[in-house]
C-alpha cells in the first residue's frame, strides 16, 4: 500500500509541476464545452497549473486557518472533509475591508503562541489583523495586547509593548528571529494575565 501511495503522490507532484497531455484533456473536457484543439489544450496548460497551484495555497491556507481558529469543520462538495467554510467567508469580508492575512502572519502567530504557552493556556492567545499589523492577544482583548507582527511592508518588524504601551519595533528578517525575543513576550504574557 504505501509502495503505491508514494507512487501516486509523485505522479501528482509531477503532474502538478508539468501536467501532460492527459492530464489536460481530462480537466478541459470536464470544463470546456467545445472541441478540445490543440490550441485549447495549449490554453487549458497553463490554467490547469494555475488552478492546481491555487487550490493547494488554499488548502493550506484553510487546513491553518481552521487550525489557528478552532473553526468547526464542515463537508465540502464532492465528499471532501475537513475543509471548513468559514475562513473563505472570512477572507472575503477581509478582502472588502482591504486586510488580508497572509500565511506568514499565522505562521508568526504560531510561534509567540507557542512561546506564550509556557505561560497561559494556548486557547487564550488570540489575533486581529488589520491593514497595518496582526495583534496577538491575550483573551482575544486589544487591551493585552502581547506582540505585533508588522509583515505588510518590505522590512518585517516584530513590535513589542513595554509597561506604558510604548511599541519597539524591532527589524527581522525571517520567522525564525521571533524565538530571540521569547522572554520579552513572555514577560508581556505575565503582565497581562
Amino acid at each position: 500500500e504505501l509502495k503505491y501511495i508514494g507512487a501516486i503522490k509523485r505522479i501528482l507532484a509531477s503532474e502538478f509541476k508539468e501536467p501532460d497531455e492527459d492530464w489536460v484533456r481530462f480537466f478541459a473536457s470536464r470544463v470546456y464545452d467545445g472541441t478540445i484543439t490543440q490550441k485549447v489544450r495549449e490554453q487549458f496548460t497553463g490554467l490547469v497549473v494555475k488552478a492546481t497551484k491555487q487550490f493547494l495555497n488554499d488548502q493550506a491556507s484553510v487546513r491553518l486557518k481552521s487550525a489557528l481558529g478552532g473553526s468547526s469543520f464542515a463537508a465540502a462538495e464532492g465528499g471532501l472533509s475537513g475543509i471548513s467554510t468559514e475562513p473563505a467567508q472570512a477572507s472575503k469580508d477581509d478582502a472588502d475591508s482591504g486586510i488580508e492575512t497572509t500565511l506568514q502572519e499565522l505562521e508568526g502567530f504560531q510561534i509567540v503562541k507557542a512561546i506564550a504557552c509556557s505561560q497561559v493556556r494556548p486557547s487564550r492567545i488570540t489575533y486581529r489583523d488589520s491593514k497595518s499589523y496582526l495583534a496577538i492577544l491575550l483573551d482575544d482583548n486589544n487591551r493585552k495586547t502581547v506582540a505585533r507582527l508588522h509583515f505588510n511592508r518590505d522590512k518585517k518588524y516584530l513590535g513589542l509593548l513595554d509597561a506604558e504601551k510604548n511599541e519597539t519595533r524591532h527589524p527581522i528578517d525571517s520567522l525564525d528571529e521571533i524565538y530571540e525575543f521569547a522572554s520579552q513576550i513572555n514577560e508581556a504574557v505575565k503582565t497581562h494575565s
